[in-house]
């Protein structure tokens, strides 16, 4: 495990969701999944939360067919679509208790699985990598960086064929168990994604409470048009498991 490094911490308002992001988040074309080795909250207006589905539903990266009792419970855009700091980046707060469970399970959300898909269809099109959580929502930052860096070493790490790098920190969560010797994630898809848009991820830090992924973009943002971001949250049912994902969207509308 690594050390926690310091951050920049930022706030960003609520951008609103509609009912249409819980349709197009069934839609998505999945990579074939490998085993993985205070400020602004989000805004909860009517239109911002879809209703509730009742229906069984497949998640955008599912990498399995839904199971009856599989629903959506709520869809949240926390991140409209724009372009994150790093002055100042995306931040979302959520207040969870600590712990959030009595032993044996985690006091923290847990990372439970990493997903990646394309929506090529929807306006505009985009790609999205999916962080699956156990247990709640985290807080979290997003933002753009020069070079994505091991918490614990302070080395770069490296991200071939990116354009640029977007870093997503949650605070308050964790990918390891009690005894910090496994992963609790299990499924991902593998590190080089390959779309347009979104190329690839990577880890950088899982240490007291801290978890960090870089994510790969096709081109520089600084750089006309941008790469803009979208950030979403769902809360469902899905092969059995109640998850809280946090949706990364990268807007893909420069390869189209």
């Amino acid at each position: 495990m690594t050390a926690i490094r310091n951050r920049r911490t930022g706030s960003r308002t609520a951008g609103l969701g509609t009912l249409t992001l819980l349709l197009v988040l069934t839609a998505c074309t999945p990579p074939a999944p490998q085993p993985s080795a205070g400020s602004q909250p989000p805004s909860q207006s009517p239109s911002a939360t879809a209703a509730a589905s009742l229906s069984a539903t497949g998640d955008a990266d599912e990498t399995a067919p839904p199971q009856p009792g599989d629903k959506v419970i709520s869809s949240t855009v926390t991140h409209n679509w724009s372009v994150p700091g790093p002055t100042p980046p995306f931040h979302t707060d959520h207040e969870n208790p600590v712990p959030i469970a009595p032993p044996p399970a985690a006091p923290l959300p847990t990372l439970y699985a990493i997903g990646a898909g394309q929506h090529a269809s929807d306006t505009p099109p985009y790609d999205q990598l999916s962080f699956r959580f156990a247990g709640g929502f985290p807080s979290y930052d997003v933002e753009m960086v020069p070079e994505l860096v091991n918490d614990g070493s302070g080395l770069p790490i490296p991200m071939p064929g990116t354009g640029t790098i977007l870093e997503v920190t949650f605070r308050g969560a964790q990918s390891h168990t009690a005894d910090g010797t496994a992963s609790t994630v299990t499924s991902a898809p593998a590190p080089a994604i390959g779309y347009q848009a979104l190329t690839s991820y990577a880890p950088a830090g899982d240490f007291e409470g801290v978890l960090s992924y870089g994510i790969g973009v096709g081109r520089p943002m600084s750089t006309i048009p941008e790469t803009k971001v979208r950030v979403t949250e769902v809360e469902k049912i899905d092969q059995g498991q109640h998850l809280y994902v946090v949706a990364i969207q990268l807007d893909a509308t420069a390869w189209k």
